[in-house]
């Protein structure tokens, strides 16, 4: 298995008032845009920029990054051999399939 990507998350109300200045810093378009429930998403660089209303994103605040990985079962046998414990089941996104993991430690993420 290995790590493709890992995006810090930004936390904003407005995607679109976010990545103007975004833009400028990464010297860059988002690589990826899309809505997920009643969140919108934006990845840009290293940042997968999360808006919508403060309830809603609240939903998924227990993540702290977001990796993107080559073989997602690698990754769950890994973190369950570990010690680590899977949180939210497989589902899948307009990205593809995802879940959310805790690992041994206690850091929670979204791995897809």
């Amino acid at each position: 298995m290995a790590v493709l990507k890992t995006y810090a998350r930004l936390w904003v109300d407005e995607l679109d008032a976010s990545l103007p200045s975004l833009r400028t810093l990464i010297g860059a378009e988002p690589d990826l845009r899309f809505a997920f429930d009643r969140i919108e998403l934006a990845a840009i660089g290293h940042f997968l920029v999360i808006a919508g209303p403060p309830e809603e994103r609240a939903r998924y605040a227990h993540a702290s990054a977001t990796v993107i990985v080559d073989n997602l079962d690698a990754v769950v046998a890994g973190l369950t051999a570990a010690g680590g414990e899977i949180t939210t089941p497989e589902a899948t996104s307009p990205t593809g399939r995802y879940l959310y993991a805790r690992h041994a430690g206690g850091a929670e993420g979204l791995s897809s």
